[in-house]
């Protein structure tokens, strides 16, 4: 039975482990397998680079991109100068690549990322996953295909288009069936409630913040 704390990252129990240690649940993993194999028929090489993530790993990103250990890109991958953000902007620049501790698509055993691993040492490129090795790059093949394919193994491509919301992400992939089950369960009080447990960075700001947080980069409604 799928709960609250599957959406929160906070229960593994119902992952199983896929690929290469990236875990998924049994029906998702079944269903990219089959993808893969028919992806392998035409010279696509589909391989996992990011799978599930639980709360405490998303914590982890969120810490050092607020600290400045990581760094802080715009929508259109250029690099951003923490020190002049305001808290606010620090929070939007955060959420356009990096979901909230708690409310992430990869919490939920539903959602991965992918790439063309054959093309890509291939072309002795130093994979950054950026949406220029999926344009016109080595994992441009791959990212035709799943346009045209993706849909027949039940996965959708939540982040296709930039709305004003979450950056894009042509390598993300969420398996509809499973993905709607827990995105029902989702809500922005436990969500908030669950953060104030933790010793995130920049919570007062996330809690002034927060509807449009919600709206804006959970739900990906963008701007409105």
């Amino acid at each position: 039975m799928i709960t609250q704390a599957h959406t929160l990252g906070k229960d593994e129990s119902l992952l199983v482990e896929c690929q290469n240690g990236f875990r998924l649940l049994p029906k998702v993993c079944e269903a990219f397998r089959q993808m893969q194999m028919a992806a392998a028929q035409d010279n696509v090489d589909i391989q996992i680079v990011s799978s599930y993530r639980g709360f405490d790993r998303q914590l982890q990103i969120w810490q050092n991109k607020w600290s400045g250990k990581a760094t802080l890109l715009d929508a259109n991958e250029n690099i951003l100068d923490a020190r002049t953000l305001s808290d606010q902007e620090k929070i939007l620049a955060i959420l356009t690549w990096s979901a909230l501790p708690g409310a992430s698509r990869h919490h939920w055993g539903s959602d991965l990322d992918v790439y063309d691993k054959n093309a890509v040492e291939k072309s002795h490129h130093d994979f950054q996953l950026v949406c220029s090795e999926y344009d016109q790059g080595p994992c441009t093949q791959l990212n035709n295909w799943l346009n045209e394919h993706a849909i027949k193994y039940g996965f959708s491509r939540p982040y296709a288009q930039y709305n004003g919301g979450i950056a894009r992400e042509p390598w993300h992939l969420s398996f509809q069936a499973s993905a709607d089950k827990m995105l029902g369960l989702l809500d922005e009080k436990v969500i908030l409630a669950n953060l104030t447990k933790s010793d995130i960075l920049g919570l007062d700001s996330i809690i002034a913040n927060m509807p449009e947080i919600y709206q804006r980069f959970v739900l990906n409604r963008g701007l409105v």
